[in-house]
């Protein structure tokens, strides 16, 4: 369960992440009310997968997650490159994440 509620926080730390995008500075009330919960949810549920997980693991795995998931969602939203490079780059980040659960 606690790998469960990582990967969530995880996810919700692309949305806030992507959702500051749309924010626009924080000038727009709905995106920026979504975006704020979306912060408090992501680090309220890291906290407690923390009770049962190293902490060097679930912030690493936590970071990894949503490094990924903006950068894949930053190609795909706002068209930035997706060169072989940024690719390779993402898949050692996810190789890493996958190393830590294994490690763990």
């Amino acid at each position: 369960m606690p790998w469960l509620l990582l990967v969530i926080a995880g996810l919700l730390e692309v949305g806030w992440a992507v959702g500051l995008k749309y924010t626009e500075g924080f000038t727009r009330p709905l995106p920026t009310v979504a975006t704020v919960a979306a912060m408090v949810l992501s680090v309220s549920l890291l906290g407690v997968a923390m009770k049962s997980l190293p902490v060097g693991t679930a912030y690493a795995v936590w970071v990894g997650v949503g490094a990924v998931g903006t950068a894949a969602l930053g190609m795909v939203l706002f068209g930035e490159a997706a060169t072989v490079g940024r690719l390779v780059s993402l898949g050692l980040i996810v190789a890493g994440i996958v190393g830590l659960k294994l490690a763990s």
